[in-house]
């Protein structure tokens, strides 16, 4: 018998549109430790629409990791550091 494998929440900590600035905030959290998924619809990539909600990709983390995947991504860059995470331009002004 296998090991049996404890399913778990996940939780969308960040949404953008496009697969190019998905991956980056993948890689972002991928390279903290935190295991990430990309949702979004077949279509999108394959044509490389993103207009209307198509282009749209979720990144989605365990719940486990989402306080430490929010801080990650919410924090500012470090003095000598060249990455953060780029505003979405898609966003609304808070």
């Amino acid at each position: 018998m296998g090991e049996e494998r404890k399913v778990t929440d996940l939780v969308t900590v960040y949404e953008t549109q496009g697969m190019l600035r998905a991956n980056v905030i993948r890689g972002l959290l991928e390279s903290a430790g935190i295991p990430v998924m990309l949702s979004y619809e077949a279509i999108g990539p394959t044509i490389g629409l993103t207009v209307d909600g198509i282009g749209r990709v979720r990144i989605k983390v365990p719940a486990e990791w989402e306080r430490e995947a929010h801080d990650l991504l919410t924090a500012a860059p470090r003095s000598g550091e060249i990455f953060s995470v780029p505003r979405d331009p898609n966003e609304e002004d808070d």
